[in-house]
C-alpha cells in the first residue's frame, strides 16, 4: 500500500465527528429549500390622536393589535405591517431561519473537525527541516544617491 493510499484509508475510517458522511448528511438537509427569513414579529397596541378617544387615557382601550415584521437590510431597519395570519406564518419562517443557522453552525463544526483530523494525518515536518535558517544575500545593498538641490 502506498503512503497516499494509507492516508486515504485512515481518513475514511475516522470516528463520526470527523467523518465526511456526517457532513454530507447535514449538507443534504441544508440543501432542501423552505420558506425562511430573518427578523422579528411584534404586536402593538397604539393610541390615536383623536380628541375624546378613550385610548388616550385607558391602556386597555388602545387600538390594535397591529403586527409588524422588522428586519435589517443593508444596515437599515425595514418594517412591514402584517395581518394576524401573516404574522403567524412569519413567526414560523423566522423559526425555520433560526434552525437553518444552527444547522449551518453544526456543518461548520463538522467540517472543521474533519479538517483537523486531516491535518493530524498529514506527516509533520522534521525538526531539522523546521529549523529557521537565514539565507545569504545575493548582493550588497546599495544606497541611492541623493541630489544636492
Amino acid at each position: 500500500m502506498t503512503c497516499l493510499t494509507a492516508v486515504y484509508a485512515v481518513r475514511w475510517s475516522m470516528p463520526d465527528s470527523s467523518n465526511p458522511s456526517a457532513a454530507r448528511d447535514l449538507a443534504a438537509r441544508l440543501a432542501q429549500p423552505k420558506p425562511m427569513r430573518r427578523g422579528s414579529v411584534s404586536e402593538r397596541f397604539v393610541k390615536c390622536s383623536k380628541p375624546g378617544c378613550p385610548c388616550a387615557s385607558d391602556p386597555n382601550a388602545r387600538h390594535g393589535p397591529y403586527f409588524s415584521l422588522t428586519r435589517a437590510v443593508q444596515g437599515r431597519t425595514q418594517s412591514r405591517l402584517l395581518t394576524r395570519s401573516q404574522a403567524d406564518a412569519a413567526r414560523r419562517q423566522i423559526e425555520a431561519g433560526h434552525q437553518f443557522r444552527q444547522q449551518v453552525d453544526a456543518y461548520w463544526k463538522l467540517c472543521e473537525q474533519w479538517a483537523d483530523a486531516d491535518l493530524d494525518q498529514t506527516p509533520a515536518a522534521s525538526t531539522e527541516a523546521a529549523k529557521k535558517r537565514g539565507s545569504r544575500r545575493a548582493s550588497k545593498p546599495r544606497s541611492l544617491k541623493k541630489s544636492k538641490s
